[in-house]
């Protein structure tokens, strides 16, 4: 059941939401056609990514939280995580043609372990002046998060499941 619930919060489309409400389009057939926090920022400005990025990233803290309250070990946490990011990628709600998941997986892994946040800094930082690519350094610094949490957990379980979700999104 909780695998279920979280996809069905993965398919809580933000971007669809807040530029239907608040701006009257249908993000799907305006810019890039993305549903995600990226094309609504380079549409509406910095409001419209603020509210769609925080959005999406509480579907995957919420999905955290929810199987923390249900005393579940940390593999099944991140498999909670996964099945919201398919809901976001692959949402029934918008006949499967969803977004990235990149919201979705920050706020999950931050709501795993806030202490994330500055290892995905840290890693951008360290990243960035030598790729000088946004998305390089970006990605480099996600997949700091595996090896941070086997580091911390010694959970390879963990280890392997943080590594599929990082790598999800670039094979949907």
């Amino acid at each position: 059941m909780y695998f279920i619930f979280s996809y069905l919060i993965g398919c809580v489309m933000f971007g669809y939401w807040v530029m239907r409400l608040v701006y009257r389009e249908d993000i799907r057939s305006v810019g890039s056609g993305n549903v995600g926090a990226r094309n609504g920022g380079r549409l509406r400005g910095a409001s419209a990514f603020a509210a769609i990025f925080l959005g999406d990233a509480l579907k995957g803290a919420s999905v955290i939280l929810l199987g923390r309250y249900l005393n579940y070990a940390e593999p099944l946490l991140l498999l909670g995580l996964g099945f919201a990011i398919i809901g976001h990628i692959k949402p029934i709600t918008l006949k499967f043609k969803g977004d990235k998941g990149v919201s979705t997986f920050i706020g999950g892994m931050l709501a795993l372990e806030p202490w994330l946040a500055f290892v995905i800094i840290i890693s951008f930082l360290v990243l960035y002046p030598f790729t000088k690519s946004f998305t390089l350094s970006g990605l480099g610094a996600f997949l700091a998060t595996p090896a941070t949490i086997m580091i911390k957990s010694g959970n390879w379980l963990s280890c392997v499941i943080s590594l599929s979700l990082c790598c999800f999104g670039k094979i949907a």
